[in-house]
């Protein structure tokens, strides 16, 4: 089963692009962050003509929304959080159907955090910080649970190799030390094997995302890892290869996220 992931930044903006990550990693299912596309004007019959039969979706207008897009049936899981009681639409659980059994998926988009690195001096900040508390310990009561993924934006470059400068960018925030330990403790607690990590060792550069503040995005390729998969230990050893669709950035009216996949055997 293919598994892929994508910070499509409008859903019904780039619905033409998803053709191409179809082609290109022909996944199973995708689990799209930001959206940004109200329930009722999500875009049904153009993702369900590209195979994708099994569609649910949590969005809001304008911001944020995730969505599960699957050739195979799955059911919503009833019990996820209100994340900070904030009703942002962040997160997705699934129970998906595989020929290997039931798969429990979440799609997560965590908040960017805004531009100051400070809980004190910004609310965004602390907004993602407390995202992350409470999403450490939902998933640390879950963390014996077998046949788990947890994937999505997370927003968080967490290893030294996952920026482009770790000595730069340790006060920018997606790389701060306050985010990377909370992250890090989220995926202890959890008790998550990092999949992209399973296949590209930490001493090697990993990005999945390009600013768009770049002139030339590949040129510079001043990159960061903020889309991970994670599995529960169990599937590790049924991790079978990955991809990082690089080339999507390059496409016109790119998200400055690219697809990810990893295939589970």
């Amino acid at each position: 089963m293919r598994i892929a992931t994508w910070n499509i930044n409008s859903v019904r903006l780039r619905l033409p692009l998803l053709a191409g990550v179809r082609d290109a990693l022909s996944p199973d299912v995708i689990c799209l962050q930001e959206t940004k596309c109200p329930d009722e004007l999500f875009p049904l019959e153009g993702i369900k003509a590209l195979g994708y039969e099994h569609i649910a979706m949590r969005g809001m207008k304008g911001y944020n929304g995730v969505a599960v897009l699957s050739r195979t049936p799955f059911t919503v899981l009833p019990d996820t959080p209100d994340w900070c009681l904030k009703g942002d639409c962040r997160h997705l659980g699934v129970l998906l159907d595989s020929p290997a059994g039931p798969l429990e998926l979440h799609n997560f988009y965590i908040p960017a955090g805004g531009d100051i690195p400070d809980r004190e001096a910004n609310v965004k900040f602390a907004h993602k910080l407390d995202f992350l508390a409470e999403a450490t310990e939902w998933s640390r009561t879950r963390a014996s649970a077998p046949r788990r993924v947890m994937l999505g934006d997370l927003n968080i470059a967490p290893l030294e190799h996952d920026v482009w400068s770790h000595k730069e960018l340790l006060k920018v925030v997606s790389h701060t030390p306050i985010e990377v330990e909370a992250l890090t403790r989220w995926q202890n607690e959890g008790n998550w094997h990092d999949a992209l990590r399973h296949f590209v060792p930490a001493d090697q550069k990993l990005y999945t995302w390009w600013s768009y503040r770049a002139q030339d995005w590949a040129a510079s390729n001043r990159g960061r890892r903020l889309d991970h998969v994670w599995v529960s230990p169990d599937l590790a050893p049924s991790l079978k290869q990955h991809q990082v669709l690089k080339e999507a950035r390059g496409w016109e009216k790119a998200s400055d996220h690219v697809p990810v996949m990893v295939e589970l055997g």
